[in-house]
């Protein structure tokens, strides 16, 4: 029992024993842990503090660099201020010896002022002087002149001034002939090629027309159809025509003559109508020339529409357009008036396209020029202002309607568009073949233009030359000057316009001649 109790007391001992050593083995781990753990923490705490040591010193660094640059840049600020400085200084100085230099100018011109005014003033008292002996002298020289010349001051003065006229007069002469020369030169020169490029870009045919018109028969059997049983046939034609038809020795022709276009065009027609049908009597012929009369008044609207449109005008007064067709059977100088204006109406557009116009304006005023035309041998008065009335009626702007009344002169023109289409009429008139003139009124307008010029002092001889388009005046060397011959010139261009008419313009041109005669004996 004894040494089972030793045996539990060992067993004890060496469990307390071993235990003991377990517990003091773990304790010295968790000692050496702990030691291991302290050694790591105080080894990031210096790795901390390094940093924040190495942190601090840059910050240092930082400040003291930035510190530094500051003591550096206000250095150099106090270096350029002081640079300034003496800049502005060295600019004092000079703008110190300028105003210096300036006020002793000044100074000096002052000086000069005045002794300038008084010698100034010396020269004026001398002058006053001089002008009281000069009046004294001029007094005493009137005196005698008056005496010797017969003649009182007034007289004399009023003869000087006559002078001084007449050589103002032709000193104004000379003036106006060079300033018409510069001028013509200029003008010439524009308006030649402004007037050559519209007539080379139109080219328009041109129909003549009289006052008679023949129709043509199939054989000389007609003639007998058409007077009818004791003339019954001729004379209701002619009654209900208005147009006399006569029937003479003319072969396979009988004639239509009118003064009035549309019943001689509508009596053509109807009397065509009849011949072809073969049916002549009174009841037929005026259901013939009624039909012819419709056909005629639709190829009027027809002609009035085409001429509008052909000008690309737009919107034209219905009434206007028929009166404008009308032009179609209408004649002037034997020229066809509706081609006449159509012409214009395109010569008219150009001229206002090179001169930067309303290209549309001159062509609706060139068509319409001679609208009064149609109706003239109804209405009485110029067939400029019948035209001029019928547009305003009819809504026409003013400018057009002025450009139709003063396309004659009837007014005065006062706007481009009016010349332009005085121009354009005369170019459409005056180009070869497009108007006839009978050789009595030739003949008779020649020589009322050379009787115009003979009228005028100086003039020594005169010729109509250019179809009349041109009038020559031989002057008399002795008795006119060549300032004297610009205002001949000028006189008898407006005693031609005053007293005659006639298409188109005429030139006048006054010939002086100087000669000098010797002989070798």
């Amino acid at each position: 029992m004894i040494i089972e109790a030793l045996v539990a007391v060992l067993g004890i001992a060496l469990g307390v024993a071993g235990g003991y050593f377990l517990a003091m083995a773990a304790a010295r781990r968790s000692r050496q842990a702990d030691i291991r753990a302290s050694e790591d923490k105080a080894a990031e705490i210096l790795r901390e503090a390094e940093r924040d040591a190495e942190r601090i010193n840059n910050e240092a660094l930082i400040k003291a660099k930035e510190t530094a640059l500051r003591a550096v840049e206000k250095e150099e600020r106090a270096k350029a201020r002081e640079v300034t400085v003496r800049e502005l200084e060295v600019q004092l100085d000079k703008r110190a010896e300028t105003a210096d230099r300036r006020e002793r100018d000044v100074d000096r011109a002052r000086a000069e002022a005045r002794a300038r005014e008084e010698k100034l003033d010396a020269l004026e008292k001398q002058l006053k002087d001089e002008e009281r002996r000069v009046e004294g002298l001029l007094e005493e020289t009137t005196k005698i002149l008056e005496q010797r010349a017969g003649m009182s001051h007034e007289q004399a003065r009023q003869k000087v001034v006559e002078e001084i006229v007449e050589d103002a007069r032709l000193d104004a002469a000379k003036h106006v002939k060079r300033v018409e020369e510069e001028a013509h030169a200029a003008a010439d020169r524009k308006s030649k090629r402004i007037i050559s490029t519209a007539i080379m870009r139109y080219a328009g045919e041109y129909a003549s027309e009289r006052t008679v018109s023949v129709v043509n028969l199939p054989s000389d059997e007609m003639k007998g159809r058409i007077i009818g049983r004791e003339g019954r046939n001729i004379r209701a034609f002619e009654a209900a025509s208005g147009i006399d038809l006569i029937i003479d020795d003319t072969p396979e022709a009988v004639i239509l003559s009118g003064f009035d276009p549309v019943r001689r065009e509508v009596a053509r027609l109807g009397l065509e109508k009849l011949i072809a049908d073969g049916r002549i009597h009174p009841t037929r012929i005026e259901e013939v020339l009624e039909k012819a009369q419709k056909d005629v008044d639709q190829t009027i609207r027809e002609a009035g529409e085409f001429a509008v449109m052909e000008l690309g005008l737009g919107s034209v007064h219905p009434e206007l357009v028929l009166v404008l067709g009308r032009l179609k059977y209408r004649s002037s100088y034997g020229q066809n008036v509706l081609h006449h204006s159509l012409a214009v109406g395109f010569l008219a557009g150009m001229m206002m396209a090179e001169l930067g116009l309303d290209t549309k304006l001159g062509r609706r005023a060139g068509l319409l020029h001679d609208i009064g035309k149609a109706v003239d041998h109804e209405v009485e008065g110029s067939h400029a202002v019948i035209g001029a009335n019928l547009a305003k009626r009819y809504g026409e702007k003013p400018e057009i309607v002025h450009a139709i009344g003063a396309h004659h002169e009837d007014e005065r023109p006062n706007s481009a568009l009016a010349c332009l289409v005085m121009a354009a009429d005369a170019i459409s008139g005056a180009r070869p073949g497009a108007r006839r003139e009978t050789l009595e009124s030739y003949i008779r307008r020649l020589e009322d233009l050379e009787a115009i010029s003979m009228g005028f002092k100086g003039v020594q001889k005169s010729f109509a030359i250019q179809a009349g388009r041109e009038l020559r005046i031989m002057v008399e060397s002795a008795n006119v000057s060549d300032d004297e011959s610009v205002m001949l010139a000028r006189d008898v261009a407006k005693q031609i316009e005053e007293k005659l008419t006639y298409p188109g313009q005429i030139k006048v041109t006054v010939i002086r001649e100087t000669r000098a005669v010797d002989f070798a004996r």
